[in-house]
């Protein structure tokens, strides 16, 4: 048996097969004449042996030659278009087997050129990005070819307004190898107002610097990849209707509600610093003061027969002087005197404190009219008292001046007090524009005040 090769004419004897060059994607085909050369008759198996057993088959696989015969198979090589067939030269064998004699087994050996090819692939992520001046983007680049590459980045833009910067601008790819590039995209100048503009641009990624030998293939042509950078306003739309708004409101402020607050705070002031006038029905029926028309006693008045006397009516409990009035200032009523009392309590944020008046020994107060004055408008609590009596207790932020009144007197025994306890949280702002440095409330308090005996 003597196996032989033949590139043209069958039957051409050799013992070496010729040099093959594919490129990947494509076919090429060699011949290898098997002869028998023994006595007998004889049956061969032939097989691709080495790198190129993967895509390489033998046709007929199996041939059966009387002694002295011979036949020509066909080696077929295809390899595929992938970067794991690298381009250059790979070793290629063919084992001839014998099937009586296998010990007689022979390997003929040539060498397969493969072709190069050249394709990257590139994706870009995200197509789309928001932003005030920047955004960035990721590259990946892919070396579908079977030869290393450098590759290199562009990016394009109609216009001017874009600047890009690629990180890396170029890298070295095996076949097979991929990357991942970063890609930064930045405007010259914000936009303050107004709808978002978009700026559509491309990318790009080829091969770079001078090839190792002369190409051959056809480089796949990609269109370049296609992106857009929106920028968004610094402002949005809503931001200037609410801008205008606000500035509307401060307007009708300083025009028309500043000055209302300040005259309504200067007039409760005023109110409450002023003395509470003696209701109408406490005069007599001449326009005098009770104490001092007919029938009653001056204190000092004149009794009939020309003599000073003790009136009645005085209510024991002082003597009143010609004007009709008690030597303590008090108008004299009956059976006691007209009697009102002002409570000043000024206290700190975070305070609570009282302010008291305590009713006379040997006397009944009959506490008929209660004014209650916040008149720097504080926060915080008040509380009214008449002995341990709770009367109310008032929130100051709900109130500047308030009042109560009552038909029917609510007595206090002597030595009881009245309270009003005030809880600072916060100091208010009177008239003068300026918050206060602390809380101050006025109480003022009107009845009548008589002697416990007669």
């Amino acid at each position: 048996m003597t196996p032989s090769a033949a590139s043209s004419s069958p039957g051409a004897p050799g013992l070496d097969i010729p040099e093959v060059t594919v490129a990947p994607g494509d076919i090429a085909t060699t011949t290898v004449t098997v002869r028998n050369d023994s006595d007998i008759v004889e049956a061969y198996s032939l097989e691709v042996v080495g790198d190129c057993a993967a895509w390489s088959t033998v046709e007929p696989a199996r041939v059966s030659l009387y002694p002295g015969t011979s036949e020509t198979v066909t080696v077929r090589l295809e390899p595929p278009r992938s970067p794991e067939v690298r381009a250059g030269e790979v070793p290629l064998g063919v084992r001839v087997l014998p099937a009586e004699h296998p010990e007689s087994v022979r390997v003929l050996e040539t060498v397969v050129h493969i072709g190069a090819f050249h394709e990257l692939h590139s994706e870009l992520a995200p197509r789309r990005r928001r932003g005030w001046l920047r955004g960035r983007y990721r590259l990946a680049v892919r070396n579908q070819g079977n030869t290393p590459v450098r590759v290199g980045f562009t990016a394009g833009q109609a216009g001017e307004e874009l600047s890009f910067a690629f990180t890396p601008a170029e890298q070295a790819l095996e076949p097979g190898e991929s990357t991942e590039i970063g890609l930064r995209v930045r405007t010259g100048k914000p936009v303050w107002f107004g709808a978002p503009v978009v700026w559509p641009f491309t990318v790009d990624a080829a091969e770079t610097g001078e090839q190792d030998e002369p190409r051959r293939d056809e480089p796949v042509v990609r269109a370049p990849l296609d992106a857009e950078f929106v920028q968004i306003p610094i402002f949005p739309k809503w931001l200037l209707a609410l801008l205008a708004a606000l500035l509307a409101l401060l307007l009708a402020w300083f025009m028309l509600v500043r000055p209302a607050v300040r005259s309504a705070a200067k007039e409760a002031a005023t109110e409450a610093v002023q003395p509470r006038p003696t209701p109408a029905g406490e005069e007599g029926d001449a326009g005098q003061s009770p104490g001092t028309g007919p029938g009653t006693g001056t204190g000092k008045g004149t009794a009939p027969g020309g003599g000073r006397s003790s009136a009645p009516g005085t209510g024991g409990d002082g003597t009143s002087g010609e004007d009709g009035t008690s030597a303590d200032g008090g108008t004299v009523v009956g059976g006691g005197r007209q009697l009102s009392q002002t409570i000043d309590v000024q206290s700190t944020r975070g305070e609570t404190k009282p302010g008291i008046y305590q009713v006379p020994k040997d006397s009944v107060f009959g506490v008929t009219d209660i004014v209650v004055a916040n008149f720097q408008g504080d926060e915080g609590l008040v509380t009214i008292s008449f002995g341990d009596r709770k009367i109310t207790t008032i929130a100051l932020e709900t109130f500047r001046n308030q009042d109560y009144h009552w038909v029917t007197p609510i007595k206090i025994p002597e030595n009881d007090t009245v309270t009003v306890e005030v809880t600072c949280e916060k100091p208010g702002t009177p008239a003068s524009g300026r918050q206060a440095q602390g809380c101050h409330e006025i109480l003022n308090v009107s009845g009548v005040l008589s002697r416990t005996s007669q």
